[in-house]
């Protein structure tokens, strides 16, 4: 044969199998949003606990995201196989005794109770003493964590005096649950008081937007010697804050005292952050700062400021724009942060891996720290915050 003839019979093989292979899509376009990400999330983990690349089972605050947002999208379109891998992780960690693998009591990091927000539900319908005994515990972190001198639970033991937006988040909607399923509700004052301490403390007066922390003890290099705040604006601890205060509210009845201030809280946030939102849609990595060299359009906080101004909006407690705001955001993320893989998978982009303050090595939660923190494509901080927005703006 012919050196052409076989290049054209190569080219056509390729054309007819290897483009076949190629252009397979296991995912269908068909499918809404919230969907494709929760079927991506399920291909590119093929078990639960292996969320975010994890090489063992591990309780953690991103797999507790990820499939919170799975359980929300599971109501809505149910599916076996969503029941199945969100149980799965739960299976994974929780013991017969109710002793929860990989947990560390003592370390008392509120990261660690988000993830038993998986709980509540896989409890009441199984009724096994084993979740009931691990729900308890993580109340008894809660009971027992350090707090600041104004009563603001820690971060965590190795960051004393602290208060992070990323914190409320981690600790609120679990024990707002757990106070109105148990407890007749006795702690939703004190769940209010974690807000109101942020927002008496961590408020910049004049954009009205909250720094990632605070240092009550104004000890920490990274912390204003005035005010004991950090230096900036990290989109995704505001990201985390605005999703702590709809998701609380979903168990703060409305006649409660504290339901209207949590709501003002929640107008203010969105007055806030709405003239920081790009023409694109999207914000910042670090939200004031669009125009200074190195910043990017970030993909978590935006996807989670579309799910709590679209949530808000449906709930009432936004005022209806908020939700075109949250569509024009998520059409952002779609059509600039997301590529499609060959398989059919959504990819987000320009996500940011991680960011803190302190630590070793040490954050000191500067511009140039945040915006060269690593980007990480489907970080599930990013992934199941999308999914949520997906779901309220039924896309």
């Amino acid at each position: 044969m012919k050196k052409n003839s076989f290049n054209s019979l190569i080219a056509v093989l390729l054309v007819v199998f290897g483009g076949s292979i190629l252009n397979a899509q296991t995912i269908s376009k068909k499918l809404k949003w919230s969907e494709r990400m929760a079927e991506t999330v399920m291909l590119q983990h093929k078990e639960s606990y292996m969320i975010d690349h994890a090489t063992s089972p591990k309780w953690d605050y991103v797999h507790g995201l990820v499939l919170t947002a799975m359980e929300e999208l599971n109501k809505k379109h149910p599916n076996p196989k969503y029941t199945e891998y969100i149980k799965s992780y739960v299976d994974k960690l929780i013991q017969n005794d109710g002793t929860i693998n990989s947990y560390k009591f003592d370390s008392y990091n509120i990261d660690m109770v988000v993830a038993g927000r998986l709980l509540f539900d896989i409890y009441a319908k199984t009724k096994e003493e084993k979740y009931l005994k691990a729900l308890q515990t993580l109340r008894k972190q809660i009971e027992e964590q350090p707090r600041t001198a104004s009563g603001g639970f820690w971060h965590k033991k190795i960051y004393p005096n602290q208060m992070w937006l990323d914190g409320l988040y981690m600790g609120e909607p679990f024990y707002a649950q757990y106070t109105m399923t148990f407890e007749d509700g006795k702690s939703l004052d004190d769940i209010a008081k974690q807000f109101e301490l942020i927002q008496k403390n961590d408020r910049d007066p004049k954009t009205g937007l909250l720094y990632h922390g605070w240092d009550e003890s104004k000890q920490m290099p990274w912390a204003n010697k005035t005010t004991g705040t950090s230096p900036n604006f990290w989109s995704r601890s505001l990201g985390w804050y605005a999703m702590a205060l709809v998701d609380v509210l979903d168990y703060m009845p409305k006649n409660h005292p504290k339901h209207k201030e949590l709501v003002n809280y929640l107008n203010q946030l969105a007055t806030a952050l709405t003239p920081f939102q790009d023409g694109s849609g999207l914000w910042y990595q670090v939200t004031d700062k669009g125009a200074v060299g190195g910043n990017y359009l970030e993909a978590s906080g935006t996807a989670m400021f579309a799910y709590a101004f679209a949530k808000g909006a449906n709930k009432g407690y936004l005022p209806k724009k908020y939700k075109k705001i949250a569509q024009k955001a998520f059409d952002g993320m779609t059509q600039q942060l997301i590529k499609i893989g060959t398989n059919g998978e959504v990819i987000i982009t320009q996500a940011c891996a991680v960011a803190g303050l302190g630590g070793n090595p040490y954050r000191d939660g500067s511009f140039e720290y945040y915006v060269n923190e690593k980007k990480k494509d489907n970080d599930p901080k990013a992934t199941g915050p999308f999914i949520l927005a997906a779901l309220e703006l039924n896309r």
